[in-house]
């Protein structure tokens, strides 16, 4: 290693530091040495619906970042803390109001973090005085990233899947730079953690979504329920999503290492934002397109779109039980998209009034989607058991 290529990876480190990346690490951009136990994840079908994570052409490119970027020699990793103060317990503990991800209580990660990647791109490049061929990435590429992240030194991955670190917890956003050009290694400082025999994450995750130590079912994930889901939620796990509608921190709110260490971020765009943190359900299920768009732009929350968040929503006021929301969810009985009129439905069969009953009955004569109507005759089912 020649003391230029070492100075330039420590101006890079110190770039990215002036960029707002919280840790920054430089790594060789090898195979990846967890190929084997993905591949046995994606067999066992624990991706669930998220059918590109299971494509040849991207497991290829996960296996291999060389398939992504031909020529490439070198990872820069960052990691972003998001993590702010949460809303205040009265909020937080109300039944009426929904639970977001605290990932999502600011603006989008993406258009904060991808920027400033491709701007770390473009000061490399200028640094070394020649192109350099590049690709940045947060969250949607092809990329095992927590596997670079670990590697270059940013922390280890604990049983409830994310990355950890020891000072920090796991409060973090992941990034990745790949770089056609070889650079020495170069970790933030050695970094040492483990989950030893804690299992405080698996006990707390309220759907079992964690099925072994370090081995997540995303099928049975609130998060992925929540945002990956397009169709109906099972009926079985919608009771355990309670009042979340967006997201959930469970595994990383139980996790010792954030109880201990995790500390709130200084960057802005993550600050909460007044109509995201603990929002109204009974504001939500009546947003229009328009005004969903509105309130949620710049927002990670736009992923779930208007269909998926009110059904999400629904779910929300059912777990909920309050007979005042059953004028909402009858209005809901008549929304355009047929995945909300279907969770409105559930929602009226678990509160279980009498004025929530004649809402399915009349729904029932006119919905014209067999779906829904399954939904409302299961709902009118429960509620007459409720009534016995």
């Amino acid at each position: 290693m020649s003391h230029t290529q070492a100075t330039i990876s420590e101006k890079i480190v110190a770039q990215a530091r002036r960029l707002s990346f919280d840790r920054v690490g430089i790594a060789p951009a090898t195979p990846a040495a967890t190929a084997r136990p993905y591949r046995a994840w994606l067999a066992a079908g624990y991706h669930g619906e998220m059918a590109y994570l299971a494509r040849p052409d991207a497991v290829a490119k996960r296996e291999d970042p060389a398939r992504i970027l031909p020529g490439v020699r070198t990872v820069v990793a960052v990691a972003t803390v998001h993590h702010t103060v949460p809303p205040p317990p009265e909020l937080a503990g109300d039944p009426a109001r929904g639970i977001v991800a605290s990932y999502a209580w600011g603006d989008d990660y993406h258009d904060v973090m991808v920027p400033r990647l491709r701007e770390l791109a473009a000061w490399i490049e200028t640094a070394m005085g020649q192109p350099v061929a590049h690709r940045a990435y947060v969250d949607t590429g092809p990329l095992l990233e927590r596997e670079l992240a670990a590697r270059a030194g940013l922390g280890f991955v604990g049983k409830n899947t994310n990355l950890i670190h020891p000072r920090l917890g796991s409060w973090l956003l992941l990034g990745e730079l790949l770089l056609a050009v070889e650079l020495p290694p170069l970790a933030p400082e050695p970094e040492r953690g483990t989950c030893g025999r804690c299992t405080r994450c698996l006990d707390a995750c309220p759907t079992g979504a964690l099925v072994a130590p370090y081995v997540l079912d995303a099928r049975r994930c609130i998060a992925y329920l929540t945002i990956e889901q397009k169709g109906p939620i099972p009926r079985g796990l919608r009771p355990a999503l309670g009042n979340r509608i967006f997201g959930c921190d469970i595994c990383q709110e139980v996790c010792p290492w954030n109880r201990r260490f995790a500390q709130p971020t200084a960057e802005p765009a993550f600050q909460p934002r007044p109509e995201i943190l603990a929002p109204r359900l009974l504001d939500l299920i009546a947003l229009d397109d328009e005004a969903f768009r509105r309130r949620f732009r710049g927002s990670p929350i736009l992923r779930a779109k208007r269909r998926g968040l009110l059904r999400n929503v629904a779910v929300a006021l059912g777990n909920g039980r309050d007979p005042a929301a059953v004028p909402s969810l009858a209005r809901a009985l008549h929304d355009p998209e047929p995945l909300v009129r279907g969770h409105a439905a559930w929602a009226l069969g678990r509160i279980a009034t009498e004025p929530a009953r004649d809402a399915l009955t009349r729904a029932l004569g006119r919905e014209p989607d067999d779906g829904v109507q399954e939904e409302l005759h299961q709902a009118l089912s429960v509620g007459a058991r409720h009534r016995r």
